[in-house]
């Protein structure tokens, strides 16, 4: 058993941790109100015209609907291919199974900048396409394909195949197996999956800058690109604190969701 100073400890240790991780954040949130432009820290007084600035603000409300559009065109491109992949590395033996496996992983392993280049160059030069909202997409779903590929592949793996030959067995044809046995096992993994791929999305910036091209701008882009600005910092603050509270819900979400669902151990 461990002795009380080793509890006390690791209690201690614990806080520190989390206030690494969450003091910056907290500062975000209470800069959101601070009624000094150079955020003086403690704040000089609070006040909400940074809110309102916020809300009047068209670039803020259309940055915010391309990300929002780049990260649900996105997530369903990633929900339909990482799918399909996992599927067909996980029930299926054939020959370069493992090389296929670790090539749809690699792209969340390499620096955004060289995905980046590498997308611009496909795009500009290879096929001679205008970067705009849509090659935003395309960037983004090959990474996203990644969050779905890994969710859904360990889901299988935990799942086995029991239940599916079970079911085979009862005389049940593909589709129906899929559809009332295979499926309602998957569908908190997909959701899962489909959370934390939007979130991922949302949040990227380096692949957007080498895929957006001049005429589109996500939120993450549009805050860095007004972040220096000295009458745009205090609503660029207000949008960081938004975003922290409501990155809050995809996470308790993928986890809410993502957990096996009851009976489904095999």
């Amino acid at each position: 058993m461990r002795s009380s100073a080793t509890r006390r400890f690791l209690r201690i240790w614990t806080f520190v941790v989390l206030a690494f991780l969450y003091v910056p954040l907290l500062l975000v949130v209470v800069n959101a109100f601070n009624a000094s432009r150079t955020f003086a820290f403690p704040p000089t007084g609070f006040t909400l015209q940074w809110w309102r600035a916020a809300a009047a603000s068209d670039g803020m409300w259309q940055s915010l609907a391309n990300s929002a559009i780049v990260g649900a065109c996105a997530t369903a491109i990633a929900l339909v291919l990482g799918t399909m992949a996992a599927f067909a590395v996980q029930r299926f033996a054939f020959f370069g199974r493992h090389t296929v496996s670790f090539l749809v992983v690699l792209p969340i392993t390499l620096p955004g900048i060289v995905t980046g280049i590498a997308l611009n160059a496909t795009f500009t030069s290879a096929l001679g396409l205008t970067l705009g909202l849509g090659t935003v997409i395309v960037g983004h779903a090959t990474f996203c394909i990644v969050i779905v590929f890994n969710n859904t592949q360990a889901r299988l793996r935990r799942l086995g195949t029991s239940l599916e030959a079970a079911s085979a067995d009862l005389g049940a044809s593909s589709w129906q197996t899929f559809r009332y046995v295979t499926f309602p096992m998957m569908r908190g993994s997909l959701v899962a999956g489909a959370v934390l791929a939007f979130a991922l999305s949302f949040d990227e910036v380096v692949v957007t800058t080498f895929t957006a091209g001049p005429s589109v701008q996500t939120l993450p882009i549009w805050i860095f690109g007004n972040l220096f600005r000295p009458n745009q910092a205090p609503v660029i603050n207000v949008v960081a604190a938004a975003l922290t509270l409501v990155a809050v819900i995809p996470v308790w979400l993928a986890q809410r969701i993502g957990g096996d669902p009851a009976g489904t151990r095999v």
